[in-house]
């Protein structure tokens, strides 16, 4: 990392965008304390990590890029045994599992062993582990990779309404623009292994970065009696506009409805 420094309050919302190889994985190895910083100072709610890591890792919630889930357990084991490692009292545990299972649209696979699960449904559970015990910091590394476009939306929904509680500060990393934006109040593009692009709002940086316009077009199928009515109309006037093409596609269309 290169001088790298920013500061996050509860329920703001941190995305950080890069391509691969800028420094975003590093970035959340450095807060966690899996990689060492050469220098500079982290400090978590006050825990200067490399002095008090055990106090600052009780305020972490951690989904990594890659899916750290045991294969032979089910969904439901993982998240009893997470609430154990984190300390949870016994008496709120059944309650939090469910509470879990049920955020994340899990419920019809709780008994489900984690190899046989999608890749979308295991980060799911890598998310939902992150969430258990309702930590200050969560740290989500990509955590919609590998989603298809419902489950990520889903996914959005879920850190959206972490936001909005207000208790916890989130920071996640995303090569999506429209990820951050989705879901950040803040945002910062990291090149080079750990250089701060720029940072900011998102409109902060569409009116800096941004150049031309994305246009999205769909097109709706028609319906049969759209397509009869656009051909009584074709052939009532044919004489004066002929297109052989045009006939043979409207006389396929029809036969193949009829």
């Amino acid at each position: 990392m290169n001088d790298l420094s920013f500061g996050l309050q509860q329920g703001e919302c941190f995305a950080l965008l890069g391509v691969n190889g800028a420094g975003k994985s590093t970035t959340f190895k450095s807060l966690t304390g899996e990689v060492t910083p050469t220098k500079g100072m982290i400090r978590i709610d006050g825990h200067d990590i490399k002095k008090d890591f055990e106090s600052a890792r009780k305020l972490i919630g951690y989904c990594p890029q890659e899916n750290l889930i045991f294969d032979e357990m089910t969904v439901q084991e993982h998240l009893i045994y997470y609430t154990q490692l984190k300390g949870i009292p016994k008496n709120l545990r059944k309650e939090i599992i469910e509470q879990s299972i049920n955020n994340l649209g899990l419920d019809t696979h709780r008994h489900k062993i984690s190899k046989t699960l999608s890749g979308g449904n295991k980060r799911k559970l890598c998310v939902a582990i992150a969430l258990l015990g309702n930590p200050s910091i969560i740290l989500l590394d990509e955590p919609s990779a590998g989603m298809d476009p419902e489950s990520r939306r889903f996914m959005w929904s879920v850190i959206g309404k972490i936001a909005q509680k207000k208790t916890s500060a989130v920071v996640l990393s995303t090569h999506s623009m429209e990820e951050a934006e989705a879901l950040s109040t803040k945002m910062g593009i990291l090149v080079k292994g750990g250089i701060f692009k720029c940072y900011g709002s998102a409109q902060h940086i569409k009116n800096k970065f941004g150049t031309g316009f994305v246009i999205e077009i769909k097109i709706r199928t028609p319906e049969l009696l759209e397509l009869e009515e656009m051909g009584q109309h074709y052939f009532a006037e044919k004489e004066y506009r002929h297109c052989p093409e045009l006939d043979t596609k409207v006389n396929n269309k029809i036969q193949m409805s009829v």
